[in-house]
């Protein structure tokens, strides 16, 4: 079995499924974070411009992030980006969040969640373990802007993330 004419077709069928192999892990991260964000209906500003490097599991939605350095960010609270940012993706949402944390007065929070409220309302929520705090989707349009973090977390110090 396998021979045509006396030639064995098996190298043929491994190169052709090699070549196959390739041509999908090219194409696998074709697509930037910020388009997988947006064909599950979320908005792009959610995470910020510095991303280096992406994985996502398209069948479970697992997705992790990395940038060169932590960084905060500010809408109408300061958001911090951890350098590695994992989460899993469903539609409109962002679940099992951790690498973010947001500041409410002077203490941090650890964001546990995001998910886009209906459409029409225009609101999206962030999940912070004992709240939920809702913003307006346009402070989300565009992926923000993140300036390295100036104080490094000092262990010890009170931080919770958003």
């Amino acid at each position: 079995m396998g021979m045509a004419c006396g030639v064995s077709i098996f190298p043929l069928v491994f190169a052709m499924s090699v070549t196959c192999l390739l041509m999908v892990a090219k194409c696998s991260n074709s697509t930037t974070i910020y388009e997988e964000l947006r064909a599950r209906g979320l908005p792009v500003g959610l995470l910020p411009k510095e991303i280096v490097r992406y994985s996502i599991n398209a069948s479970s939605g697992e997705f992790q992030v990395w940038m060169e350095q932590p960084c905060n960010a500010k809408f109408e609270n300061e958001v911090h980006y951890e350098s590695n940012i994992k989460g899993i993706l469903g539609y409109g949402r962002i679940g099992e969040l951790s690498g973010v944390s947001a500041q409410e007065l002077f203490l941090w929070f650890p964001v546990k969640g995001i998910r886009v409220d209906v459409p029409s309302s225009g609101l999206i929520h962030f999940d912070v373990g004992v709240a939920d705090k809702q913003f307006s989707l346009s402070l989300f349009e565009d992926p923000p802007d993140c300036a390295p973090q100036v104080n490094a977390h000092v262990e010890g110090e009170l931080r919770a993330a958003w």
